[in-house]
């Protein structure tokens, strides 16, 4: 197995310290150990692991939240949560900075191993698919093109999710028949997933189609989706964590 390395945010002690006998014994080379997030981003910065661990609760707040979306923005490295919280809100806010998994404490070290190897094979997965997406450009044109090719027979439909289909002719989507009401934005970047089926769409791309780079930033995205599912019936639009979205084919 390789050597992964990893950097701790826990400010406390003794879970710390079992955590970093834990993850040795499994053969991770643990970089540091760090107790607030000022530490940690200059850890990080100085050390550029391959997975950080962060507990939610660092200083008894949600500042390894915050510290979460300092490494989402800042680097390009996957990170876990340490948690004992089960309350919604703060689950809530913790999924909104996308984590490549959640360790519960008091943590069993071979749920923690299995985790680490889940997220960092994702992790790895996505950036795959990501260099394949670098070479791929949709532009308007190449887009009608594929929406085209994926048409039911010699209708203008394209079938998407469960019940879900985008009529191109008119460019509106329905479920079950019943047209679904999406704004502008909300439609190009449907259009966007659709023509892609089961391939991720990048916050790069997302931005350059649906905003045409006009000061659009990658939480641009997220509102965008975010609204975008709460007018879907069904949840059908999938997170690749730190990369973009995509729909099953």
């Amino acid at each position: 197995m390789t050597k992964h390395s990893i950097i701790v945010v826990e400010d406390d002690e003794i879970t710390a310290l079992n955590l970093s006998l834990s993850l040795q014994k499994h053969g991770y080379q643990v970089l540091a150990v760090c107790d607030n997030s000022i530490d940690a981003i200059q850890k990080i910065e100085q050390y550029n692991p391959d997975i950080v661990i962060i507990d939610i609760s660092l200083d008894e707040s949600n500042d390894g939240i915050e510290l979460a979306k300092d490494v989402r923005q800042k680097f390009n490295i996957p990170f876990i949560y340490l948690t004992s919280y089960s309350d919604d809100e703060i689950i809530s806010q913790a999924k909104l900075t996308e984590p490549y998994g959640y360790i519960v404490k008091p943590f069993d070290p071979n749920s923690l191993h299995a985790t680490i190897q889940m997220a960092i094979f994702k992790y790895e997965m996505e950036n795959e698919r990501k260099n394949n997406l670098d070479s791929l450009k949709v532009d308007k044109l190449n887009l009608e093109k594929l929406l085209y090719a994926r048409r039911s027979a010699d209708k203008p439909i394209v079938c998407f999710g469960e019940n879900y289909h985008l009529d191109i002719s008119i460019c509106e989507t329905f479920y079950n028949d019943t047209k679904i009401k999406l704004t502008k934005k909300e439609n190009a970047f449907l259009r966007l997933l659709v023509a892609q089926l089961g391939i991720v769409v990048s916050f790069e791309q997302a931005m350059k189609y649906v905003w045409d780079e006009n000061g659009a930033t990658e939480n641009s995205v997220r509102t965008l989706v975010w609204r975008l599912r709460n007018k879907l019936e069904t949840d059908i639009i999938k997170n690749a964590s730190g990369i973009g979205y995509y729909i099953e084919g």
